[in-house]
């Protein structure tokens, strides 16, 4: 991947640095569809009150060890192995994006992957700045991109263009 915005490849499309609001709509999608993944699972284990009467929201009140593992260690997983296997979750297959090696464009290793989901964390910490990030950074990358050597990019199809035509 160049330095530059964007750059083309050979078969009509051109790959550009995934922005802040594709993201983000990527990650509403993700948590849209791990939302109606779990929650049956948790629904299952705990009832239908585990919805309606939680006392607190803090990250670490957990009732027991199925929800931990339902709402942190799952999800991981999933995301993680999505993308070795595919370069991007559900979300970001649905806007053409894909996440890559921020020095070769080639494909991260397994340690970049879970390397980059642990930063998440990071990147959540100061009101998600680093998730912010995105939207100011040149090659649009977040904290948890920059720790684990990653960028997001976008595959869109160029629009053949003819100059000269009048309508």
């Amino acid at each position: 991947m160049t330095k530059n915005d964007s750059s083309h490849e050979g078969n009509g499309t051109s790959v550009e640095y995934a922005g802040f609001w594709v993201r983000a709509g990527a990650v509403t999608i993700d948590t849209v569809l791990l939302t109606m993944i779990l929650s049956p699972f948790v629904g299952a284990t705990y009832g239908d009150e585990y919805f309606s009467e939680r006392p607190s929201l803090e990250f670490f009140d957990l009732p027991g060890p199925p929800d931990f593992f339902s709402t942190i260690v799952l999800p991981a997983a999933i995301i993680i192995l999505f993308w070795i296997y595919k370069q991007a979750t559900p979300g970001k297959m649905l806007v053409k994006a894909k996440v890559v090696d921020a020095q070769t464009g080639g494909q991260p290793t397994t340690g970049q992957y879970i390397g980059r989901y642990f930063a998440y964390y990071v990147s959540a910490i100061l009101l998600g700045l680093g998730f912010i990030w995105v939207a100011f950074d040149p090659r649009k990358q977040g904290w948890h991109d920059k720790l684990a050597g990653t960028v997001v990019v976008r595959h869109r199809k160029q629009r053949s263009v003819s100059f000269g035509e009048r309508n």
